[in-house]
């Protein structure tokens, strides 16, 4: 019999604030946050408030974590409301200029 722990390497919350929701960031933004994220593109838009990002504490993001910034974007984009970036790492800032996304999801 083995037995296996996951450790937790990232995550993604969602949380009210009164002038905004917050989606916050940490650690490594992957796959396998992919219920994490589904959840928190669920609940950020069900207030008619400006939804934050912040992502300070993030130290690695792949294609899957990408994805995630661009949904929230163009969700907010088409519902009519503001989506910010707050505080990306360079790791973050990095990868969506390589991608050519840092003007579409914007800071």
């Amino acid at each position: 019999m083995t037995l296996t722990s996951q450790v937790r390497a990232g995550g993604i919350a969602l949380s009210e604030g009164p002038r905004a929701t917050m989606v916050t960031l940490w650690g490594e933004i992957d796959i396998a946050l992919r219920n994490e994220a589904s959840a928190a593109l669920a609940g950020a838009f069900q207030r008619d408030l400006p939804v934050v990002v912040d992502a300070s504490r993030v130290t690695f993001i792949d294609s899957a974590g990408v994805a995630f910034l661009v949904q929230l974007c163009r969700i907010g984009r088409d519902e009519g409301m503001q989506v910010s970036l707050h505080d990306p790492p360079e790791a973050v800032r990095t990868m969506l200029r390589t991608l050519e996304l840092d003007p579409f999801v914007a800071g």
